[in-house]
């Protein structure tokens, strides 16, 4: 009898052992998942509801700023209509607060984020560039045609845009700049060409000098049409009473009915003041911050370091005073009545709690060095200089194999995890492609036949714009056997329109 009663005890304490082991793995896995923005929001979640866990006082720069970070995430039960709709009013509440804001020149503009469904196709491209509209923009001069001077010129545009996206320099300004600072001798009238160039790019409006130059560009860029022309007329010649919203005195000045002039106004309403703010990147319904989760630094000898971004997360310990009421208990455990031992009971689970959740902490800081360090290892070349065509076929496998951990560990820091690089910013979803077999047996990451692809656009006579089965004959004569409709799936995750419209 008594061997069986030491069976089952046996038995329950190894299924409660299991069960423990197995939240754990759960709480490290959550951790894992998280960007340092969330992580630090988690954090301080579990520090209002377990009173056991606290701040290290002893190990945190009192000097520092710790900010907080509000969680946007919608619900998944969010209707597309719905998004659309507050979509729409959030835009129109953007340019409202705009017009009321003209002549207020030391206040921002409103942002409006708008948005934008991305297809899967498009993802890895949209991923990869996101990281600034100053990326984007840059990205878009290789497909302009520009000299070396006029790249420098550009550069320096871009560069001076504000955050929305517009430029409140004037041309003078920029020209003495680029004489004092770079040497560089250039008249306002040439900055002012190159930046009709950028005025080209998108999104629609950036690059613009005011509210009034941001709204008539993007109406330009319309297809002709009676309700273009009205737009343009009141942008052109109304623009203070489109300001001041008097939709009466327009009305009547142009001439309309009721139902046209309440089709008129709904589009100018839906012009975006803040373009800058439509090339950030789109985490739920607002604009957020891309923080970095590693800082990755090369130095000029080759040598590739890097860093976990936790400046902002504080050192966590458990509370003194609970320790101290749980060691007192044990040295105790026979003096002590039946309401204390619930309430010490009641502090165990806090304190068990607490040295799980910082056991999680260091455990997450571990999978994501060995990651990181192992992604590092693999991509080598890119990070010495920053080429995207030195980038190496990578999937989560090779990364797996490398570290020890699972696939889904490495599936789930990989795709919510950003690392802050010489280059640029990129997620790290960024560092993985697949691989490409050439005639001669070589292996390359698709990324290297984007590359190639960009380049020839970038240097096709844009009167006569290359087709996709003269892209797909090009490609082969650089080795790479690559049918039609696998350079159209590669020149849309590019973001390059197709042949007639690079005209």
């Amino acid at each position: 009898m008594s061997d069986r009663l030491g069976q089952v005890q046996e038995l329950k304490q190894e299924q409660k052992l299991v069960q423990n082991i197995s939240q754990q793995q759960l709480l490290h896995a959550q951790l894992v998942e998280l960007p340092i923005a969330q992580l630090i929001d988690r954090v301080n979640t579990e520090m209002n509801d377990n009173p056991a866990l606290e701040i290290d006082y002893a190990d945190y720069d009192d000097s520092q700023d710790y900010p907080e970070y509000s969680d946007t995430t919608e619900s998944d039960g969010t209707s597309d209509d719905y998004d659309a709709q507050r979509d729409r009013e959030d835009r129109e509440s953007a340019l409202d607060d705009a017009l009321q804001g003209i002549g207020r020149d030391d206040e921002d503009l409103p942002v409006y984020q708008g948005g934008t469904n991305v297809s899967e196709e498009r993802e890895e491209m949209v991923y990869g560039n996101s990281v600034s509209f100053y990326d984007q923009l840059k990205e878009q001069m290789g497909l302009a045609n520009l000299t070396e001077r006029e790249s420098y010129i550009m550069e320096y545009l871009i560069g001076s845009l504000d955050d929305d996206g517009l430029l409140r320099k004037p041309m003078e300004a920029i020209s003495d700049e680029l004489a004092v600072y770079h040497n560089l001798d250039v008249e306002p009238q040439e900055v002012e060409r190159v930046l009709a160039v950028l005025h080209t790019f998108d999104p629609a409006g950036i690059g613009a000098r005011s509210l009034q130059e941001c709204l008539l560009l993007q109406i330009e860029r319309r297809d002709e049409s009676k309700l273009k022309q009205l737009m343009l007329r009141v942008v052109n010649d109304y623009f203070e009473e489109f300001t001041k919203k008097h939709w009466e005195r327009i009305q009547t000045v142009l001439r309309l009915t009721d139902m046209q002039a309440k089709a008129l106004f709904g589009e100018l309403r839906r012009l975006n003041p803040k373009p800058g703010a439509s090339m950030g990147e789109v985490m739920g319904h607002g604009l957020q911050q891309i923080i970095p989760d590693f800082i990755v630094d090369t130095l000029d000898d080759g040598t590739v370091t890097f860093t976990l971004n936790q400046s902002e997360l504080p050192e966590l310990q458990v509370s003194q005073s609970f320790a101290d009421s749980m060691k007192e208990y044990q040295q105790n455990k026979g003096n002590v009545s039946r309401q204390s031992k619930e309430a010490l009971l009641y502090i165990k689970q806090k304190v068990d709690s607490a040295q799980n959740f910082i056991e999680a902490i260091r455990m997450r800081h571990h999978t994501l060095t060995v990651t990181m360090n192992a992604i590092i290892q693999l991509q080598h070349q890119f990070f010495i200089d920053g080429d995207e065509a030195s980038l190496r076929p990578m999937i989560l496998k090779d990364v797996a194999e490398r570290t020890g951990l699972d696939l889904s560990t490495i599936s789930r820091v990989s795709n919510s995890k950003y690392a802050q690089t010489r280059w640029g910013t990129f997620p790290l979803r960024y560092f993985f492609s697949d691989s490409y077999t050439t005639a001669e047996g070589e292996e390359l990451s698709t990324r290297r036949i984007k590359a190639v692809l960009r380049d020839i656009i970038a240097a096709e006579d844009k009167s006569k714009p290359l087709s996709d089965d003269a892209l797909s004959g090009l490609l082969k004569e650089h080795g790479f056997l690559i049918a039609r409709r696998t350079v159209a799936k590669y020149r849309e995750q590019l973001g390059i329109p197709v042949a007639r419209l690079r005209r």
